[in-house]
């Protein structure tokens, strides 16, 4: 289903009963990767970021305070007060700054294969797509009609050829693309966002850094200056998308 919010429209599924879960992707995905994640007695909620896949098309907006605003809506219109958040990738920052600015609305949060732009311990320097897609227009030109070969780089690692295709598609045509090449034009944006919540402030929710096989303990590192109460997990025979790789453990994690 689509629920208006914010001034957009967000595909969100919606499944099971009990106490909630909001799952959040990253690039290149959307809330299929999460299909396997799920914990029994947990009603999950697995949205479509902003401009992304079933979601409404987006032009801008693809910062983490608009993408918490976003997020704060779909939760109001479906009558969630309080609930678990667990992002990974390029939606870390936005469940970061959820879990700073609405504290009482998040239970636990959950953060995996991402880092915090802006804050020290990730990466000494960024992956070589990172300045690629913040360029204005030039990759899309340069991807528009060539997504099966260049999103499909990316998801190579991914074992389930319909899913493999369902994401891609996901991202074709320039609207589409645009929206996910947001999440770097934002980097900027999201690192000013970041230092600001953290100036004079701590991250008092509950936290879990889920280390998989390419960010590994790098956001751990980032959370343990700022965070209250923290812990890690490591997880072995993952790579990246951790809900691809290793369902299970995340089952047991939010079960």
């Amino acid at each position: 289903m689509r629920i208006a919010t914010n001034g957009t429209e967000l595909a969100v599924r919606v499944d099971g009963t009990g106490a909630p879960l909001l799952l959040l992707h990253g690039w290149p995905h959307t809330g299929r990767i999460w299909a396997g994640v799920r914990p029994p007695g947990r009603r999950i909620i697995a949205p479509d970021l902003r401009g992304i896949g079933d979601s409404a098309p987006a032009r801008d907006g693809f910062d983490a305070a608009t993408a918490v605003a976003d997020l704060i809506g779909l939760l109001d219109h479906l009558n969630v007060d309080t609930l678990e958040v667990a992002a990974i990738d390029a939606a870390v920052p936005t469940a970061f700054l959820l879990a700073m600015r609405h504290p009482e609305r998040v239970t636990r949060l959950v953060l995996m294969e991402g880092t915090l732009p802006g804050l020290a311990g990730g990466f000494d320097a960024p992956p070589w797509w990172f300045g690629l897609h913040a360029v204005p227009e030039l990759p899309e030109t340069l991807v528009e009609g060539r997504e099966d070969e260049y999103l499909g780089w990316f998801l190579r690692d991914v074992a389930d050829p319909g899913l493999r295709a369902a994401l891609v598609d996901a991202y074709r045509g320039r609207p589409r693309l645009r929206a996910g090449f947001g999440f770097y034009r934002a980097m900027d944006r999201n690192t000013e966002l970041i230092r600001a919540a953290v100036a004079g402030s701590r991250l008092r929710v509950p936290t879990v850094a889920v280390a998989g096989g390419v960010v590994a303990h790098r956001l751990h590192r980032q959370l343990e200056p700022l965070t209250d109460h923290l812990r890690g997990v490591t997880l072995d025979r993952c790579g990246h998308i951790v809900p691809l790789d290793r369902p299970d453990a995340l089952t047991r994690l939010f079960a």
